[in-house]
């Protein structure tokens, strides 16, 4: 038998390939599972029996709840840096911001169940300047370009998207939140003259 053995392939962040699979079948199981019944009511053996992988490898890449839960916020917020990456470069500015609400009202409804468990979490504050960040910059691109009104301000349009997720999830219309962003689109937009 040959002495040298080829070691298994490993990501740019030392994760073997096995690893980083499961450790990302862990995050969206247990993002789904908390957007589905609260970050309170899942179980970790239920995230790990929906990852399909044991409780060991769960205890493995998130020691505590805790872990988990921030790394499945930080999970969402990146996915958003990135759409926001690609948002900047849009052919239109007010579609991107209109792109844009919609993935943070969509975030709003995950995240909601997250945060309490979070609040003293200095995870949170950053998370929150880069969404701050983000709103800011396409804000500004879309009023550069005249499609939105020139007295709105990032922290009106990030508050409003927050009302929305809130104001929705207290009634059984699934469309709601949608029509309710779209109403809040209608009063940012610049009205064509």
């Amino acid at each position: 038998m040959n002495a040298e053995v080829a070691a298994p392939a490993k990501h740019a962040d030392g994760m073997r390939a096995d690893a980083r699979r499961n450790y990302q079948r862990l995050l969206a199981a247990a993002g789904a599972a908390f957007t589905e019944r609260g970050a309170d009511d899942v179980s970790l053996e239920e995230i790990a029996r929906r990852a399909e992988v044991g409780i060991g490898t769960l205890y493995r890449h998130f020691p505590t709840r805790q872990a988990l839960l921030e790394a499945v916020y930080r999970d969402q917020v990146d996915a958003l840096e990135v759409l926001v990456a690609e948002l900047l470069q849009s052919d239109s500015p007010g579609d991107a911001l209109a792109e844009w609400l919609a993935a943070l009202l969509a975030f709003g409804k995950a995240k909601r169940s997250l945060t309490t468990a979070m609040l003293d979490s200095e995870l949170l504050s950053s998370c929150r300047e880069v969404l701050r960040g983000a709103t800011d910059a396409l804000l500004a691109r879309a009023q550069q370009a005249g499609a939105v009104r020139a007295d709105v301000q990032g922290a009106d349009v990030m508050r409003l998207t927050h009302a929305v997720s809130l104001a929705a999830d207290m009634g059984q219309d699934p469309g709601q939140a949608e029509r309710m962003l779209a109403l809040v689109l209608g009063g940012v937009l610049s009205q064509p003259s």
